[in-house]
This record gives structure tokens, C-alpha cells and sequence, in this order.
């Protein structure tokens, strides 16, 4: 190149017209975080776990910061954690990760209030193990809500207040608050949990709300609660889903059905395996567990072209449902940060290497991540 070249060249980088060699700039104002694309579309979540609510595990932080404007507690806010003995409160990981989203501007979510799994044995026995009173749970149940809901008043924006409580053929789930208490231990958690935070938004989560007879499960709840007076806001739809299940027509059925009877629907706990289900039909039942064998686990060093490019378009398809019907869904929560960290590598088959979050385990974005947010600016 001759030094006249090099001089016009030198020039232009100068006053800003060339931009450097391998230097990408996005042009002014277009959005290079999830947060910023969704803006005025739905709040985009992610589930915070013990590490990073205390702020141990940085690079996490940084994602977290830098893409998302809602947290939910992975697991500190549930009634083990919370109250593992009867009166004994332990606060100091729910303290921390309600500050951690005040310090940040986000919307918080509480979850969860009521759920048959990861409640404490004592909650359901007396000193004796025997099984308590009606009167006794509801007094138990009681007490809890209204002590963590006055707690967190006014800082906590939504509650995830009852948890799956209704099966997949919209039966209700016989747990032992439905044995002991009846179907009306919700509406009575429902109106403790309102009479703590009136101000506070209160949700119905459960998996698998795409099931047809699901569906009409949580619609018909919904449609008794609201009847009897009781407070609720919105449905929380799961979306732990994998490369097949659910179809992106049965997730929308279900939103389109139940936004009928709630003002809010919130996709939360979203993640999507891309290892082989182990059973019969697709559940996020907790409590399967299955015994680890080789082809359970395909792919142990890491993912083959073919499952990312799927894996991504999947993602794709369902990130452009959530903003076609973005007047009805509230907001997207992912179950998680980047891969490492997922339920999925151990549940329900222990010691798998699953890759069903946004990023990945070096804490880099997928293709996908740029992929929602171009497809949110087109959709102003």
C-alpha cells in the first residue's frame, strides 16, 4: 500500500468513518442484551441459585446484569429453606437475594408459597409422626405465608403462591395439603398471602400447561377462585420442554385459553434438554428418578452441529410465540443462567451433560441470544 493510501486510511480511522479491522459495532441505539430488546415486550427472568445470590459466581452475575431485568429464587425461597424447623426461620439467602434484585431495578418473583415437594416433614406431622389436624396445617400454612409475605411487602412484586397442585389429566394432585385440608388449601393461600401484600401480584405455577386436559384443569381453578373472590393475577406456565415436546400450537392453545382468566401469563422455569427422555411421556415431576445409563448421556465432550442448529431454531420458534402473543405474556423466565449450573444435568437421570439454557458453560451466548434479539426489533 503506498503511504498516500496509508494516510487516507489513517485519516478515516481517526475521524471515526473506518472502523478497525475485526471490530464489530452494532449501529447506534440497537439493543445488544435480551433486557433491552424486550423492553415494552415482556420482562425476561432468570432463576437465581445460592452461588450467585451471593455473589460468589461473578461471571454469572455479569450475564445476569447485563440481560435480565426479573429474578426468581431457584431454591431459597422454598418452605425447606425458609423454615426447615417449625418456627425456626432462616432469612439470610432469601435477604440476599431479595437485595440483590432491589440493588439491580429488577422485578422480583417469590417462589414459591405452597408446594407438595421440598416442604419440611414437620409441616404434616405432630411430635409423635403421626399426621396433623385439618386445623393445625391450615394454621401452619398460615403462618408461613404471612410471615414471608410480610417480610418481603413491597419489595417482592409477584408470588408463585401455590405450585402444581393439579395432574396432567386436570385432577387435583392428592398432596398432603389436599388430603389433610382439602381442594380449598388454595384459595385459603391465595387470601393469606393477599391479606400480607395486597399490592403484591399472586400466580398459579404448574408443568406441563400445554396438556389439553391440563389446561382446563388450571382453567377451571381459576375461573372457582376468582367466583369465590380470591385474588390471582396469573398462571405461571413451565417450560421445561426438549427438542420435541411440547408442539409450539399446544404452548399456544394453552395461552390463548387461559389469558381468558387471568390478566398475566408468565412462561417460567423455561429451559429445553437436548438429551433423551428416559420415560414414557415428558414430565417435570421432581420426584422421577431414573438410573443413569450411557445412551442417556449422548453427548459427554459437547454438542453436535445438527442438535445446536435444532436446539436453536427451537428456541426461535418459541421466543416468536411469546412475542406474537406479547399482550398476554408477561414475562419469560429462564431456569438458569448458562448450562452448568441447569437442574437438567441431574434430574431425573444423574451425572448427564445437558446444554438447555441461553449460555453456555463458558458463559458465552448461543447463536440463539442474538437471534431474540433481532427478532424483538423487527417486531416493534
Amino acid at each position: 500500500m503506498k503511504k498516500s493510501v496509508y494516510n487516507k486510511v489513517f485519516i478515516l480511522l481517526l475521524m471515526g468513518i473506518m472502523p478497525f479491522a475485526g471490530c464489530t459495532q452494532s449501529p447506534k441505539n440497537e439493543p445488544n442484551s435480551l433486557k433491552d430488546a424486550l423492553n415494552g415486550k415482556f420482562y425476561i427472568g432468570a432463576a437465581l441459585n445460592i452461588s450467585q445470590v451471593a455473589g460468589k459466581d461473578s461471571m454469572a452475575l455479569r450475564l445476569i446484569n447485563k440481560h435480565f431485568n426479573s429474578v426468581v429464587a431457584e431454591n431459597c425461597m422454598k418452605m425447606e429453606s425458609l423454615q426447615p424447623e417449625e418456627g425456626i426461620f432462616t432469612f439470610d439467602d432469601a435477604d440476599a437475594f431479595v437485595k440483590f434484585g432491589e440493588e439491580h431495578n429488577m422485578k422480583i418473583i417469590g417462589h414459591n408459597l405452597v408446594w407438595h415437594s421440598q416442604a419440611p416433614q414437620w409441616m404434616f406431622t405432630d411430635k409423635n409422626g403421626q399426621e396433623v389436624t385439618r386445623d393445625v396445617l391450615i394454621e401452619r400454612m398460615r403462618n408461613h405465608i404471612q410471615t414471608i409475605v410480610t417480610r418481603y411487602k413491597g419489595r417482592v412484586a409477584g408470588w408463585d403462591v401455590v405450585n402444581e397442585a393439579i395432574l396432567d389429566n386436570g385432577q387435583w394432585r392428592e398432596s398432603p395439603w389436599y388430603k389433610i385440608i382439602g381442594p380449598e388449601f388454595i384459595r385459603m393461600a391465595f387470601e393469606f398471602a393477599h391479606a400480607a401484600d395486597p399490592e403484591a401480584e399472586l400466580y398459579y405455577n404448574d408443568y406441563s400447561v400445554y396438556k389439553t386436559a391440563k389446561t382446563d384443569g388450571i382453567y377451571n381453578l381459576v375461573v372457582k377462585l376468582k367466583e369465590e373472590g380470591v385474588r390471582i393475577d396469573g398462571v405461571g406456565m413451565q417450560g421445561h420442554i426438549d427438542l420435541n415436546n411440547p408442539t409450539v400450537a399446544e404452548m399456544e392453545a394453552a395461552i390463548v385459553k387461559l389469558s381468558q382468566v387471568v390478566d398475566k401469563i408468565m412462561i417460567t422455569e423455561l429451559d429445553m434438554s437436548v438429551l433423551p427422555w428416559p420415560g414414557k411421556a415428558l414430565s417435570a415431576d421432581i420426584s422421577l428418578n431414573y438410573d443413569e445409563k450411557s445412551e442417556y448421556n449422548p453427548y459427554p465432550d459437547s454438542l453436535p452441529d445438527s442438535i445446536s442448529a435444532k436446539f436453536n431454531q427451537r428456541y426461535a420458534d418459541f421466543f416468536a410465540l411469546f412475542l406474537k402473543h406479547q399482550d398476554k405474556v408477561d414475562r419469560v423466565t429462564m431456569w438458569g443462567v448458562e448450562d452448568g449450573q441447569s437442574w437438567r444435568n441431574y434430574w431425573p437421570v444423574p451425572g448427564r451433560k445437558d446444554y438447555p439454557l441461553l449460555f453456555d458453560r463458558n458463559y458465552q451466548p448461543k447463536p440463539i441470544v442474538g437471534k431474540i434479539i433481532e427478532m424483538a426489533q423487527v417486531q416493534q
